[in-house]
């Protein structure tokens, strides 16, 4: 009891974080990831615009200061005079002073130099500004990002008189920055809350079939004989209802495999149960009194034997079906010629059964081989020759035939004796069926012979039918690929 607590214990299996759970998570952070990408990319984007577009600014207010300041004298001028000349312009409309709104914004400074690099009017700012008409976007001492741009003011006569710079300190700029960062923080949080809620809900119905599939494996590990199975929705048609057929048909393979070995184990004792239980007998009876009589101990002996043959030749048989069940892997092939070996089998036969009919009709005319062992075909062809010696009581004849068509030989063994009822057709290639159990108990049969031809032929890629009508005699019908020559 301990071992097996301790085997049930370690086969437990600590199950970690559920498929759905991980969809969930890995859409959430899918999405998570696709979302930042695709924000910066359009953020980069919509600022590079909106820089572009203040830098459009800049130049238009310095073009028009210095167009509105060309005629002034600096000479002459006071800083109070250009700076009252720039001020009055505020009752200019957009129409006559274009340029005017973007000077005019809070937002931005102009600041006037003279020739001497001196400002009108008169800051706290003492940096000169070059020489050469110029735009670039730098920061301020809070780090935050500002437009500078300078340009040098002309006059009538395209001389130089001064210099103009425009710093743009970009609030609007600023204030939609973080309005669309805000934005963006809001609706990504919102999307993966919502992507997660989604996933899990996706992978919850989607994954039904494996829930179903994991109810069905569950109630067959408890009864491996349960006719539990996974409920099939077609509509659907995917992978996992093509999981769950698959678990289904195997299922229903394995509780055959298993029924059948369940009914193999029977039979096995069964068949065997009668001799032991003749010889038992028979012992007893010897061990009692049948010694000291010859006769009695002759004919308990003859029977001993004969029951101890059978259980030779029954634990041969099923040898030989445990062989064949495992052809296909022990067996690579071979190289058997046909036309020989059912000529050879037909000759034996002839000479061990004097009271039979055989009729050969090779339609042969030269050697067809096969990817067959030899003792394996002969196996087989003896098999089926037995039981139409056993099963032909008036009409004693037998007919072997072999032909060909382009890729495939046909064997052929017929007789003309009880032959066998549709219903009993069906099962006589199974394991330990006999039609007639009295019958063929007398005839030494243990209803292995056909189940190991079947076995052998379809391991080595052939098949074996039957074709019987009651009282008309039976033929069996073995087709096997022809082996081409390399």
């Amino acid at each position: 009891m301990e071992e097996s607590a301790i085997v049930n214990e370690n086969s437990t299996v600590e199950t970690g974080m559920s498929l759905k759970w991980k969809w969930a998570l890995g859409s959430a952070v899918g999405f998570f990831l696709i979302t930042i990408c695709f924000t910066y990319v359009l953020i980069t984007a919509f600022t590079s615009q909106m820089i572009l577009d203040e830098r459009k600014s800049v130049q238009e207010s310095m073009t028009w200061v210095t167009q509105r300041l060309k005629t002034t004298d600096f000479n002459k001028s006071s800083p109070s005079a250009i700076e009252d000349d720039i001020i009055a312009t505020h009752h200019l409309s957009e129409k006559q002073a274009p340029g005017l709104i973007e000077t005019m914004r809070t937002d931005m400074e102009v600041h006037i130099y003279d020739l001497k690099q001196q400002r009108y009017p008169r800051t706290s700012m003492n940096q000169k500004p070059p020489k050469a008409a110029h735009i670039k976007v730098t920061q301020d001492q809070h780090r935050q990002k500002i437009i500078i741009g300078w340009q040098t003011i002309y006059n009538q006569h395209h001389q130089p008189i001064g210099q103009v710079e425009v710093i743009n300190y970009l609030d609007k700029y600023h204030r939609i920055f973080k309005r669309i960062t805000l934005i963006a923080i809001v609706t990504m949080i919102l999307g993966v809350l919502l992507i997660a809620i989604w996933g899990y809900w996706l992978a919850q119905y989607l994954l039904r079939p494996v829930q179903a599939i994991r109810k069905v494996v569950n109630a067959t590990k408890l009864d491996p004989q349960s006719q539990q199975r996974v409920e099939l929705d077609y509509r659907h048609n995917d992978e996992l209802t093509e999981l769950a057929t698959l678990l289904n048909n195997t299922l229903d393979q394995l509780q055959s495999v298993m029924l059948m070995q369940h009914q193999f184990v029977e039979d096995v004792s069964h068949e065997l149960r009668t001799p032991v239980a003749i010889v038992k007998g028979h012992m007893e009876l010897l061990n009692r009194w049948g010694k000291d009589d010859p006769k009695i101990l002759a004919e308990s002996i003859d029977a001993s034997l004969s029951e101890m043959r059978r259980m030779e030749g029954l634990v041969q048989e099923m040898l030989d079906l445990t062989r064949a069940d495992q052809v296909e892997l022990a067996f690579k092939g071979g190289n058997t010629d046909v036309k020989e070996l059912v000529n050879a089998v037909y000759n034996n036969f002839k000479l061990v059964y004097e009271d039979f009919i055989f009729i050969l009709d090779d339609d042969l005319r030269q050697p067809v081989y096969v990817n067959m062992s030899r003792d394996h075909l002969e196996q087989v062809l003896i098999i089926l020759s037995d039981n139409a010696a056993k099963y032909s009581k008036d009409r004693r004849e037998i007919h072997y035939s072999v032909a060909q068509t382009a890729s495939q030989v046909q064997i052929t063994v017929q007789d003309f004796g009880e032959g066998v009822a549709p219903e009993d057709a069906k099962r006589v290639f199974d394991r330990f069926y006999r039609v007639d159990k009295a019958r063929s108990r007398k005839q030494g049969g243990n209803g292995l012979g056909l189940s190991i031809a079947r076995k052998l032929i379809e391991g080595y890629g052939g098949k074996i039918v039957l074709e019987s009508a009651l009282g008309y005699g039976s033929i069996f019908r073995i087709t096997l690929p022809i082996k081409r020559k390399e």
